[in-house]
């Protein structure tokens, strides 16, 4: 009778340790599913191209804050590696011609958010650039940025990633 039960006791048992076993392999699957898009999100940075939110958002204050001097696709201005009559540089454009895509994430919010003056720690530098800390906020300025990176092309997006993953790993990031 003891082996009837045994064997009873198994064959209950049995279901039930395959079906804690499927959800130890689904939930491993699921884990490192959610750690390689991590890993994507981290190589890309701190911009959101690929959040059609966030891009909307950014376009509308792309044309209220920036169309003006940077093309309504960010085209830039003409001869923007000259300087103006004013002496002063003009708006370069952000599309895949300019520059920049060539900048980090954290860069170009702080150029955004501080100013220019204050990235290169040169406080006399004059430019048109408006320094934007007070008037968007940092989740607007990532919403821009998130924009602009999202009219560029797949190539250069995926050069823009790299730039970030090498400076994440330079010294003191």
């Amino acid at each position: 009778m003891t082996e009837v039960t045994g064997t009873a006791t198994r064959s209950r048992f049995l279901p039930w340790s395959l079906g804690g076993l499927l959800v130890l392999l689904l939930a491993a699957g699921a884990y490192a599913l959610g750690a390689g898009s991590a890993q994507r999100k981290a190589a890309a940075g701190l911009l959101r191209p690929d959040d059609a939110q966030v891009v909307a958002t950014g376009a509308q204050i792309y044309a209220q804050h920036c169309a003006a001097c940077h093309g309504a696709r960010g085209e830039g201005q003409t001869d923007w590696r000259e300087p103006g009559p004013d002496g002063l540089m003009r708006a370069p454009p952000h599309d895949e011609s300019g520059h920049t895509w060539h900048h980090p994430d954290a860069q170009l919010i702080a150029i955004t958010k501080h100013g220019l003056a204050q990235q290169i720690r040169q406080p006399d530098y004059q430019t048109h650039m408006p320094v934007y800390d007070g008037v968007l906020s940092d989740a607007e300025i990532v919403a821009v940025l998130s924009w602009i990176k999202a009219q560029w092309p797949k190539d250069i997006r995926e050069r823009h990633d790299q730039t970030n993953a090498q400076h994440r790993k330079s010294p003191g990031h």
